[in-house]
């Protein structure tokens, strides 16, 4: 195995900061503060940008979780349902409106 196969194979692997404060399900600076900290194991990526590995951070989970008192949300289909009017709201009027209008010129 080749240095460059090597490379993409590692870095297939590494988490970035969003990345792994998605799976912990904490914010980036909780992320970015614990792992100053050294309670998450983390490397450096040109002495500045910092990439986790994605094992360590599914075996670290339910213990950052526990200490930050977080459980993984439960989504209904009713909150799904929800969410996805009220983010995309401004879409479904305008389709409904296009759609009416579309219909009286054809109507005539």
């Amino acid at each position: 195995m080749g240095r460059t196969e090597s490379l993409k194979k590692i870095s297939g692997n590494l988490l970035t900061t969003r990345e792994a404060a998605q799976v912990l399900g904490l914010s980036e600076k909780d992320v970015i503060e614990l792992s100053q900290e050294n309670k998450i194991p983390h490397y450096r990526v040109a002495g500045e940008f910092l990439r986790f590995k994605r094992e360590d951070i599914v075996k670290i989970k339910s213990e950052i979780q526990g200490r930050f008192n977080l459980r993984t949300p439960t989504v209904t289909v009713k909150e799904k349902i929800r969410e996805t009017l009220y983010f995309n709201d401004f879409y479904i009027i305008s389709t409904a409106i296009i759609v009416v209008l579309v219909w009286l010129i054809l109507k005539g």
